[in-house]
């Protein structure tokens, strides 16, 4: 029987659950991934912790919501007690290594307090969220004088190969050049069908991979944990060539969008349709020119995955290597006349998974769907089960997914998922609203019928998936759906209740207190 010695747990960054030919995609075709389904179990119904990229992986890294770890939002660090998976697997004597993005922030003030000193070995895998930075790459290096970008080995890769300034990053991974050679910004949606300045063999998705291929060369016949994530398709939307024009405006599938929801919207939704990338990837013109280019940054990831699993079926690592694959979040891309990603949504709120076992007792599995709500707080259980590893409950709120791997048998499995975002960094929103920062969560239940929203302060948000599964009409104001919405309330009350908070002591601790040597020679409350 074979044993799992080795994790690689590939992650995009911004990739919408459907945009994969084996999630229905009609015209964007990703072969490799389509095989490692076919090799796996394919997730139907795989829902993020949070819409944006920091706190949902926060949750993937800690196996706990977001109300639990408490990064609520984007450059929000993790308390310094906080476990991620690097703290599970260093037992084992396997180290978390990262290749690409992850969006940890580190907690300075709290190290600062300790007195920890950041350029320490215990420091530096403090600062990287319990990860060995093998090379940390989270794009958007806007600031070329930032100490992210002066360490940046992506950008000292480009200057290795010729391209000189003093942002490769910006001025040629991630800008378009015209027919003419100039060099035109990726940030401007409207050069997006244009070629990347940099060769496809240099951009950031060649990097990664390559980058990943050789770590796992490294490592021989030693296990290891490997997290390859790759920024795109995250904007800016700027594709190398040939993928730049894999794909044009006959290969975009219509947006999901019905004029009913602009009739008396929800006020945070209404907040939302005025941001600027709603307005702009609600004209068709945005969505023909962004799209095939968002089609053709997934398919150069379906291409160097395709190397990645050549490399691992060659050096046999494909016989003992559990593999997911995933995303953090997904894109409005114009669908309910959106861009961008933060609110409730199935396309931004819903995901890819994809997950390869190579145990014999996940044979019967192979190349099935499964159609089970699981939540991106599964993933870290699932891999320290593969491992051989009892997932501590006293911390963790996820579940392994080894029995559905094995069995398929969903009996006494979850019957709703939850999810969760803080809208108070967006600015515009809280003011026009009237909101403090302090009162701006918001709490999405979804179940198999039904998806209800609690947004704090104002009247709630309630589709019927059966009768309405586009999500295009809003029950929450309707008399006729009270009782449902006071259900769901109820139902929040009792799951925030029963978060993980208490983690500085286990349950075992608890329950032996009393039988402490301490509290030997004590008779309290005696006659």
């Amino acid at each position: 029987m074979t044993r799992v010695r080795n994790v690689l747990f590939v992650m995009c960054d911004q990739l919408r659950w459907d945009y994969l030919s084996s999630y229905g995609h009609p015209t964007l075709q990703t072969p490799n991934l389509d095989a490692l389904a076919g090799r796996g179990v394919r997730f139907t119904n795989a829902f993020v912790q949070s819409p944006s990229c920091g706190p949902s992986r926060m949750s993937f890294y800690t196996g706990r919501y977001v109300n639990s770890h408490r990064s609520f939002a984007n450059f929000v660090p993790l308390p310094v007690d906080e476990l991620t998976i690097g703290d599970y697997l260093r037992p084992l004597g396997i180290q978390a290594v990262l290749e690409g993005k992850t969006h940890v922030e580190p907690n300075f003030a709290a190290l600062n307090r300790l007195g920890v000193d950041f350029t320490s070995a215990s420091g530096r895998m403090a600062c990287a969220g319990g990860f060995v930075e093998r090379d940390r790459h989270d794009g958007v290096l806007a600031d070329p004088t930032s100490d992210e970008a002066l360490r940046n080995q992506y950008a000292r890769f480009l200057r290795e190969h010729g391209y000189h300034s003093e942002n490769p990053w910006l001025d040629f991974a991630n800008s378009a050049q015209s027919p003419a050679g100039e060099p035109l910004s990726g940030w401007s949606l409207r050069h997006a069908r244009l070629p990347a300045r940099v060769k496809e063999e240099h951009s950031e998705t060649a990097y990664t991979t390559q980058r990943g291929i050789d770590f796992i060369r490294a490592q021989g016949d030693s296990p290891w944990f490997l997290h390859l994530s790759y920024i795109k398709p995250h904007w800016p939307y700027v594709a190398p060539a040939p993928y730049h024009a894999v794909y044009n405006a006959g290969h975009v599938i219509p947006a999901r969008r019905n004029d009913a929801e602009l009739d008396q919207p929800h006020p945070l939704y209404a907040s939302y349709l005025k941001h600027a990338a709603s307005r702009t990837f609600s004209r068709h013109k945005t969505r023909e020119t962004v799209i095939p280019v968002y089609m053709g940054l997934i398919k150069q990831i379906d291409d160097q995955l395709g190397k990645l699993f050549e490399f691992l079926d060659r050096s046999g690592r494909m016989g003992d290597t559990l593999i997911v694959f995933t995303s953090d979040h997904g894109d409005y891309l114009g669908d309910h006349f959106l861009g961008e990603k933060e609110l409730y949504h199935d396309c931004v709120n819903r995901i890819p998974l994809i997950v390869y076992d190579p145990d014999a007792r996940s044979d019967s599995t192979r190349g099935t769907a499964c159609s089970s709500l699981v939540e991106t707080i599964d993933i870290l259980p699932t891999c320290l089960d593969a491992l051989g590893l009892a997932p501590p409950s006293d911390t963790l709120e996820g579940r392994s997914l080894l029995p559905l791997l094995e069995s398929g048998e969903t009996t006494g499995w979850r019957d709703r998922v939850y999810c969760e975002f803080d809208y108070s960094f967006r600015g515009e929103t809280r003011r026009e609203l009237g909101r403090s920062p302090k009162h701006c969560a918001t709490f999405t239940i979804r179940t198999q019928e039904w998806k209800y929203v609690y947004v704090d302060g104002f009247r709630p948000i309630l589709f019927d998936l059966r009768n309405d599964p586009d999500e295009f009409h809003d029950l929450g104001a309707d008399p006729n759906y009270e009782s449902v919405c006071r259900d769901f309330e109820s139902d929040l009350f009792c799951w925030l209740i029963a978060r993980k908070r208490y983690t500085s002591v286990n349950e075992s601790y608890v329950t032996g207190f009393l039988d402490d040597a301490r509290f030997n020679s004590m008779a309290i409350g005696q006659w």
